[in-house]
């Protein structure tokens, strides 16, 4: 059946079969009522009165399928409907003080409604088809049917066709998915995928059959319109107390358009536990359907759990290793979603970023859509690129204690009470803006990925090409988040007080710093929160009195004039504001360093020996920031440059010129964007360098020593500041050295190691050096 909620046009002299998904003798009445009235299209009437069964596959089984005389087969259904307020139809928690769903009410209820408020049900019809055409799809999918397997493939059907023509009424935002269970274990091809998986494994069918039915039962989202309605106003005061959102509208009617063609996966930034419930809101305020949104298990506590898994929430195990079966139902589950065209939501990073910029990406769940389309299930499915940028998060001084050794508090009711109360403080705009959408076949192909487009003779080739091709799209995916996210109030002000060390900074100190900023952003066409406020009369005050009301910035007024600084044991805190829109400042950082470098070792060519240290320091923060390929990094690079001039886009002059013009901006970047990445490589540099290579390193041993002893280095003033002394920087910058295969235990790493340490000294010098050149901060030194 296809459906729709318009009429079918039916064949002239058909029997129709009317098949009314009733629960109540009331609705079969209604039903009847409306068999005997006009609104029945005559076509349907042509070869007498329609017969009217049970939408049961019982009823089908008997009374339907074994007919010859080949009848169009109508769903019918009776939509009951919540009272209309403000021009919009959803269930309050006033309307379940009766003890009956407005969506479902019982048999009382109904009888008052049908008599008292008319307006509150509709007949809906689904769009018809032939039994034969039924019949022939099922056998192309699974042979030819029995009775009891055609039953049930056409009331699944007719549960479908209902369920879309129902939204014409309801509106897009209810679009739940029915018997996604049973169509998948009656799938042809699940099953012949679970006879493989029985076949490798050693299991028996009838084991493998039972292990699947469990693992769909774990994993499918049992969504109710009700529950829907409710979860979402019982929470949105988690965001709507504290923040006003602003959403980037224009954005939804180009993914809408999409939508009646594809599927959506939203991938949104993490910074908040607030994410899903701002995002879900907004989406719903503009008729979106409900995303599936694919969560850990750690949110499963009741009542989160059973209560989130009936507004879409899929719990997924964080690791199940071996389990098979359990694999291959989570890949058909995917793959049955979206070739249903419902939308997807997770995030990619795999967890809350704990600094403030976007973490690196896990491929495990897009692997998951790649197949579906590389296997042909799924034709496409548009990935969306999601910045959710907060000006103020309660949450962070949690996440910024867990850096320096804090233990995570565990989610539970406690946790979420806690949660809900810090939520009472104002704390400014979150900023949603959505990302132009990607075509996931479209960049697999281009990618090189060999099951769609050229292929490749050796299955180790294959494997990793797709994997590259992953890797190439979760990039795109990151740098569509980064291009979207606005620089905020907050991030410009924490980057002009973490920029200075132990020292305050008066109103006029710090707007030194952010004039410049300010017009290199406008430069840039960085997109911007609301930053008019800074221009408003006691705007900048305005928001550092509200820093300092959230306990990261202190004011100081006991003398001629308040001055301001990042409260003590907040640096890291402060750092995740800043670092929200670091990334808007990392090429013209690295474009500064380059030309120091050539300055102080100008060589035979001294612009070349500037572009080689600009891929020197690109590749020192590959696991910080998402870089282009090295022939777009440097197109950008000369983009940068030509901000300065744009003559040099084409023609390059000496760097001692640049190094001018860059003094004449009034601001430099680098000692307030890339210090505290570079001073946390130097801890891992400096242990590494001091331990034998032919002793392993143990991870978690390693990190926390570099707690300590960054601290230490720290107090003798060896980093810049706090928020070099994070757990999650040394992290990095570990990874960073096993890609420079520092962690090999050889003897010959030894040297490789001292090396690494002295190359991240000098580049700490250069650093030195721009915070000396910085007009800004001479201007404060005053």
């Amino acid at each position: 059946m296809s459906a729709h909620g318009e009429h079918g046009s039916g064949t002239a002299g058909e029997p129709t079969v009317i098949v009314a998904a009733a629960r109540t003798a009331i609705e079969r009445d209604l039903i009847a009522r409306w068999l005997r009235s006009d609104d029945v299209p005559p076509e349907y009437r042509k070869h007498g009165p329609p017969d009217v069964l049970d939408l049961d596959a019982r009823v089908l089984a008997t009374e339907l399928v074994d007919r010859d005389d080949d009848p169009l087969v109508l769903p019918v259904r009776v939509v009951w409907l919540p009272a209309e307020r403000d021009g919009a139809r959803r269930v309050r928690f006033s309307d379940i003080l009766a003890l009956t769903n407005p969506r479902n009410p019982n048999r009382l209820v109904q009888k008052w409604l049908v008599s008292r408020a008319t307006d509150r049900h509709r007949i809906v019809v689904a769009h018809p088809a032939r039994l034969t055409d039924l019949r022939e799809q099922l056998a192309a999918e699974d042979g030819v049917p029995d009775a009891g397997a055609l039953a049930r493939y056409v009331t699944r059907r007719a549960v479908v066709a209902l369920e879309r023509a129902e939204r014409a009424v309801i509106g897009d935002r209810y679009k739940v998915p029915r018997l996604v269970a049973a169509q998948i274990m009656d799938s042809a091809s699940f099953r012949r995928r679970l006879d493989e998986v029985a076949a490798e494994s050693g299991l028996s069918r009838p084991e493998a059959e039972e292990r699947a039915r469990a693992a769909l039962d774990e994993l499918v989202a049992v969504q109710s319109r009700l529950v829907t309605d409710l979860f979402t106003q019982a929470m949105r005061p988690l965001h709507s107390a504290a923040w006003t959102v602003r959403a980037d509208l224009a954005g939804l009617r180009t993914l809408r358009e999409l939508n009646r063609r594809h599927p959506l996966v939203f991938l949104p930034s993490h910074r908040s536990y607030a994410d899903a419930f701002v995002l879900g809101d907004i989406l719903a305020n503009n008729d979106f359907p409900a995303n599936h949104l694919m969560g850990g298990a750690n949110l499963t506590f009741w009542p989160i759990g059973p209560i989130a898994r009936r507004t879409g929430t899929v719990f997924i195990r964080r690791s199940f290793g071996d389990d098979a079966v359990y694999k291959a139902a989570l890949e058909e589950y995917f793959a049955f979603l979206l070739s249903k065209r419902f939308n997807l939501e997770w995030y990619f990073e795999g967890g809350r970023t704990r600094t403030g910029k976007l973490r690196a990406p896990r491929f495990g769940l897009l692997n998951y859509v790649a197949n579906a389309i590389r296997s042909g299930r799924v034709e496409d499915a548009m990935l969306v690129p999601v910045s959710i940028t907060y000006e103020g998060l309660a949450e962070v001084a949690a996440v910024a204690a867990e850096q320096t050794g804090a233990t995570k508090k565990p989610e539970g009711l406690t946790w979420l009470a806690r949660y809900a109360r810090g939520q009472r403080r104002r704390a400014g705009n979150v900023y949603v803006h959505f990302g132009a959408p990607l075509s996931m076949r479209t960049h697999l192909a281009a990618s090189g990925d060999p099951d769609l487009g050229d292929p490749a003779a050796d299955e180790s080739e294959r494997a990793d090409r797709r994997r590259k091709s992953l890797q190439k799209v979760a990039f795109e995916i990151a740098v569509g988040i980064n291009r979207n996210t606005p620089v905020t109030v907050n991030c410009l002000v924490t980057f002009a007080l973490l920029g200075v060390r132990d020292r305050a900074l008066t109103l006029d100190e710090v707007r030194s710093v952010l004039a410049p900023v300010r017009r290199y952003l406008d430069a840039r066409g960085a997109p911007q929160g609301e930053l008019r406020i800074l221009d408003a009369e006691g705007g900048l005050a305005e928001v550092l009195q509200s820093l300092c009301d959230a306990g990261v910035v202190t004011i100081y007024t006991g003398g001629l004039e308040p001055v301001y600084s990042i409260q003590r044991g907040q640096h890291l805190v402060a750092a995740f504001y800043r670092n929200s829109g670091v990334h808007w400042f990392v090429n013209r950082s690295i474009a500064e360093l380059a030309v120091l470098y050539a300055r102080e070792n100008p060589g035979a060519s001294p612009i070349r020996g500037a572009w080689e240290e600009a891929h020197r320091l690109r590749d020192m923060l590959k696991f910080e920031f998402f870089f282009p390929d090295n022939e777009t990094f440097e197109a950008e690079l000369l983009d940068e440059l030509a901000l300065l001039e744009p003559e040099w886009r084409d023609m390059l002059p000496p760097p001692e010129e640049v190094l001018g013009r860059l003094v004449e901006t009034g601001v430099f970047m680098t000692h307030r964007t890339l210090r505290s990445f570079f001073d946390s490589q130097l801890v891992v540099a400096e242990r590494l360098a001091d331990r034998d290579p032919a002793v392993e390193i143990d991870r978690a041993a390693f990190l926390a020593e570099c707690v300590a002893i960054g601290q230490q280095m720290l107090l003798q003033g060896r980093l810049h500041g706090p928020e070099s002394v994070s757990s999650e920087l040394f992290a990095t910058a570990l990874e960073l050295a096993r890609n420079r295969g520092l962690l090999d235990q050889d003897e010959s790493v030894r040297e490789k190691r001292r090396e690494f340490a002295v190359q991240l000294l000098a580049i700490g010098e250069r650093v030195a050096l721009t915070e000396s050149l910085d007009v800004s901060n001479r201007k404060a030194q005053r």
